[in-house]
């Protein structure tokens, strides 16, 4: 796909200075940044980062770097195929709240992820202009003609020995201006750094409406200090989104390096979180799916597999853990047979499943540990493949799920 000032890369991928538009500023604004954030995001060699399991978008100055999921084996994929991907998981994963546009028309309109979300946001922000921005009491301290409020008496002394017609009180005022909208502002105020040439009109349009608002430095610790009520609640989703957009970005770190946008997940999370969902949503109601149960299983130390299954009538366990990446053979390794197999034992569970996306590899059997326990269960584990593209695009939920729960339960969904 070949847009202005966009490259798009698959995970594991290494990007060299020189290479289409990445130039050595936007080398040296990356490194800084990694830096930042202990280098978990690439790995920095000479001249180039090579990217990790975090895909996603990251923007540095005009430059706008797609990092996209991939666990197939032909060179020839279509990066569109996989930005589907990553938005339709992203969807279902609740990052990404656009319910009445599929894949291929996000795909078509944006230049990429990161567009969708700032457009998400002005057009939240359009709304709760439209409406009517609220208005919120807050307190002021300033000299005023007429006593009014509370009189600060030291503070009048100070400030109002030669005026005596003047008065340093605090009071209440009822405005716009007020932290709600503080954070909007300081959110447009990066957009307006960071925007395409398409979504400049927009923000200056919605920037025009906060003029009057006093820009603050936003933190973490400003959206804590929010409540929403009925008052406020219009606000949440513009406000979600401004707190992506705002602890995201990293201002120019020093002389001669861009200002820095970025959203990354790690992929690993992504597909765990994507494959619990859909089978929350596509199982059978005889079956209970709960995510991250955890155990303790020395001292304070816990275990925690992926996915639990159980069957609400037998009371049958069943566990998945989850795997994104890309395997060669169907046997699992011995690390990956014991953890499931301390998983088996703490949950009771007869089955266990290590869930890989599929290339063209074919299921393990299952596969029994010799332990036998009082209760004479037995205790099983395979390695199993999942298809996640059909067809040059994503493939359908509950094909995905009968694929899943064929694997662990035979003729079930």
């Amino acid at each position: 796909m070949n847009r202005p000032n966009l490259i798009q890369v698959f995970e594991h991928h290494t990007l060299r200075v020189g290479e289409k538009s990445f130039s050595q500023q936007h080398f040296k604004s990356m490194v800084l940044f990694n830096e930042q954030h202990n280098n978990k995001y690439f790995t920095v060699g000479y001249n180039s980062v090579k990217f990790t399991s975090y895909v996603g978008v990251l923007q540095v100055g005009g430059l706008t770097i797609e990092v996209l999921p991939k666990a197939d084996n032909n060179s020839k994929v279509d990066e569109s195929t996989w930005q589907g991907v990553l938005l339709n998981m992203l969807k279902v994963c609740k990052h990404l709240k656009v319910d009445n546009i599929s894949e291929a028309q996000l795909a078509k309109r944006y230049n990429s992820i990161l567009e969708v979300y700032y457009d998400m946001f002005l057009t939240e922000v359009e709304t709760l202009i439209h409406k009517g921005l609220i208005k919120k009491y807050r307190r002021k301290k300033s000299n005023q003609t007429a006593l009014k409020g509370k009189l600060l008496f030291a503070k009048n002394i100070q400030k109002n020995i030669v005026h005596k017609e003047r008065f340093y009180c605090e009071h209440q005022i009822y405005d716009k201006n007020h932290v709600y909208h503080q954070i909007l502002k300081e959110a447009l105020t990066i957009l307006s750094l960071m925007v395409n040439t398409n979504l400049e009109d927009k923000v200056k349009r919605c920037s025009f409406a906060f003029d009057s608002v006093t820009s603050l430095k936003i933190t973490a610790k400003h959206f804590e200090t929010l409540t929403l009520n009925r008052h406020t609640s219009p606000y949440t989703n513009a406000l979600n989104i401004s707190k992506m957009i705002i602890l995201n970005y990293s201002p120019s770190l020093s002389s001669g390096s861009d200002n820095m946008l970025t959203l990354l997940f790690n992929m690993n999370q992504l597909w765990e979180d994507y494959l619990y969902r859909i089978l929350y949503k596509h199982t059978d109601s005889s079956l209970e799916i709960l995510p991250q149960q955890s155990e303790y299983f020395w001292e304070t130390k816990s275990i925690r597999p992926d996915i639990v299954i159980k069957h609400r009538d037998t009371k049958e366990t069943y566990i998945i853990d989850t795997k994104w990446k890309v395997v060669d053979n169907s046997e699992p390794s011995d690390n990956d047979l014991k953890q499931m197999f301390t998983y088996n034992l703490y949950w009771e569970a007869e089955k266990s499943l290590l869930l890989y996306p599929k290339l063209d590899q074919r299921d393990s059997s299952f596969g029994k540990y010799q332990y036998i326990d009082n209760k004479k269960t037995s205790n099983t584990c395979k390695l199993g493949f999942v298809s996640i593209v059909e067809n040059g695009g994503m493939r359908a939920e509950a094909n995905i799920v009968t694929d899943i729960m064929a694997k662990l339960i035979p003729n079930t969904r």
